[in-house]
């Protein structure tokens, strides 16, 4: 008997048990045929449903592990597709529904391709993620100064759990924000490094070797990027420092020089074309640090050459600098007697030249000091300037005054002759000037007491002070008129005698008798004028020989001092003098007319 052949397409269960059912009586023919024991055949059928059992208890197992694993399966995918939506900051897939249904194989055919697609997001997302951080390690590494940086991608590390935009953005500006630190470092760096040139073109220094004595990365010719550390930005600033504070250094150098050269180049009158030479560091006086700017304008060439022009005049210096103290010194003495200023003691200047010959002496502070004498001399001329404008009218006025007094005793004057009328003409403007002495007199004295309430001290004229000798013109001025009117009542009287005589006389006199009377009375006018006529003198001297007539006053002026304001001519006798004059003059004529 043929096995039994399972019809194809039938996978059932019954289709099983019909199977089983043929091939169990298939075996019972078999036994009954071969004549097979009863427990035999049970202990067989016993082994068979044994193996049965197994194979589907195995079968069974094996489904259940089959199931299992797909339901790790769905359940890993499930999961993994959770936390790849957690990773990547997304709530769902679009497309995808939010409850499945069906077998698990269908679920899991359905999960697959959304599964598949987050995965292609998260690869995506992921190098997002490296290529921004690999960027970020890159400038950080650059802005902390290490010089090599495996730039790999493949080193970067990324966090998978969270590859959320909102991260990633995270990431892109702080990749921002270094590159804009970057930027600004490399803005710094070159700003340093141009300020170096400048700098070290201003001081005649070579900023190549300094710069990449800083760091060689610097230097362009190294060809490597930049260093741009923080280190690296503060030795660039304390190299730009330095080189700001040696050029300050210079110019307050250069500047001490340029004064010491002007000052001496003053001193010693030196030449234009010796100057020249040093304009560049006299132009440099009046700029400050920040303005010098030119290349080679510091170097220490120019300032040791400077030193050397400056140590060159020093010691010209010492054997102009008598002559310079004499030149000076006689600028003073002229101010002074333009002026009429006291002059300073000539013992004091004689030993400020011992000093000079000797070398003992600060010559800036002598200088110094003789030019406040030369500034004060001129302020002090300059306030005396309208008070001696006033003296010299003055002076100029009492030479006419004594002019006119000369011109007065001429008996000749109104004789024909030549250049009479030209005398005429300058005794009639001298009278006019004559006449405005009194109140050019008064106005002096006033502006003279204002400039001493002033400065508080004494207007000396030539070592006198000018209101003394004001006083005293005054004083012999009024004597003056005094002695005119005398002598006006003497000629009075004398015309008064002349006439009696010419009355009384029948006969005329005599020519010797005449000639006696003319004389007498000549005698009589001239003895009585003589000590009046001395009192004046010194005054009237002060117009005719310039300064020296003015030190004959001032003379008088202190003779009259050391008499405690005591009168050099006394007037007590004044009157009684006046008449005994006219009592002399009366008795020589008296004669005639006795009986």
């Amino acid at each position: 008997m043929g096995s039994f052949q399972a019809p194809p397409g039938m996978r059932s269960s019954a289709l099983l048990e019909t199977s089983c059912g043929y091939l169990l009586q298939e075996l019972q023919m078999i036994w009954n045929e071969v004549g097979e024991d009863q427990s035999e055949r049970e202990k067989v059928l016993l082994e068979l449903e044994q193996e049965c059992l197994e194979v589907y208890r195995r079968k069974v197992d094996r489904a259940n592990m089959s199931r299992a694993r797909l339901h790790q399966e769905l359940a890993e995918s499930e999961a993994e597709f959770t936390h790849l939506l957690l990773s990547l900051g997304e709530r769902s897939l679009p497309g995808r529904p939010e409850k499945m249904s069906g077998t698990i194989k269908q679920q899991l055919d359905s999960i697959t391709p959304a599964l598949r697609e987050m995965r292609l997001r998260k690869e995506e997302r992921v190098n997002q993620f490296r290529a921004v951080q690999g960027q970020i390690q890159k400038i950080s590494a650059e802005i902390a100064g290490q010089s090599e940086y495996d730039d790999s991608i493949t080193n970067v590390k990324v966090n998978e759990n969270d590859l959320s935009l909102k991260k990633l953005e995270e990431y892109q500006n702080e990749l921002q924000r270094l590159h804009n630190e970057k930027n600004n470092r490399l803005q710094q760096v070159e700003k340093y490094i141009a300020a170096v040139h400048n700098l070290s073109a201003t001081l005649g220094m070579e900023s190549s070797m300094i710069i990449t004595k800083v760091h060689p990365s610097l230097n362009e010719l190294c060809g490597i990027s930049k260093n741009i550390s923080d280190s690296i930005l503060a030795k660039l600033n304390s190299t730009v420092e330095s080189l700001q504070e040696e050029k300050q250094k210079r110019l307050e150098k250069l500047h001490q020089l340029g004064k010491a050269l002007k000052n001496l180049w003053s001193l010693m009158d030196t030449s234009y074309g010796d100057r020249y030479l040093f304009s560049h560091v006299i132009d440099q006086l009046s700029v400050s640090s920040a303005e010098v700017s030119d290349p080679g304008s510091l170097t220490l060439d120019i300032i040791q050459q400077a030193e050397a022009e400056v140590k060159r005049l020093d010691q010209l210096k010492a054997s102009k600098m008598k002559e310079l103290f004499l030149k000076k010194q006689n600028e003073l003495e002229e101010i002074c007697n333009k002026s009429h200023m006291e002059i300073p003691s000539r013992s004091e200047m004689e030993n400020i030249l011992n000093l000079i010959n000797t070398g003992e002496i600060d010559y800036a502070e002598l200088l110094m000091s003789i030019d406040e004498q030369i500034s004060r001399a001129k302020e002090e001329a300059s306030s005396r300037k309208s008070i001696m404008e006033k003296v010299e009218k003055w002076i100029l006025a009492r030479d006419e005054e004594r002019w006119l007094e000369e011109y007065s005793m001429d008996e000749n004057r109104y004789s024909v002759s030549r250049g009479a009328h030209r005398n005429l003409r300058r005794a009639e403007r001298a009278r006019v000037t004559v006449n405005k002495i009194p109140a050019l007199v008064d106005s002096l004295i006033a502006k003279t007491k204002s400039w001493e309430e002033e400065r508080r001290k004494d207007f000396l004229y030539d070592e006198v002070p000018l209101l003394a000798m004001l006083e005293e013109y005054n004083l012999s001025r009024q004597e003056r008129e005094e002695e005119k009117q005398r002598q006006r009542q003497i000629k009075k009287v004398q015309s008064q005698v002349v006439v009696g005589q010419q009355n009384f006389t029948t006969s005329r006199p005599s020519t010797s008798n005449r000639r006696l009377s003319n004389k007498s009375l000549n005698g009589g006018f001239g003895n009585a004028s003589p000590l009046n006529r001395r009192l004046s003198l010194s005054i009237q001297q002060l117009g005719s020989n310039g300064k020296n007539s003015v030190s004959l006053g001032t003379s008088f002026i202190k003779e009259g001092k050391k008499e405690q304001g005591k009168r050099i001519f006394p007037r007590p006798n004044f009157t009684s003098q006046l008449r005994d004059d006219t009592a002399s003059v009366v008795s020589t004529f008296s004669g005639p007319l006795s009986p």
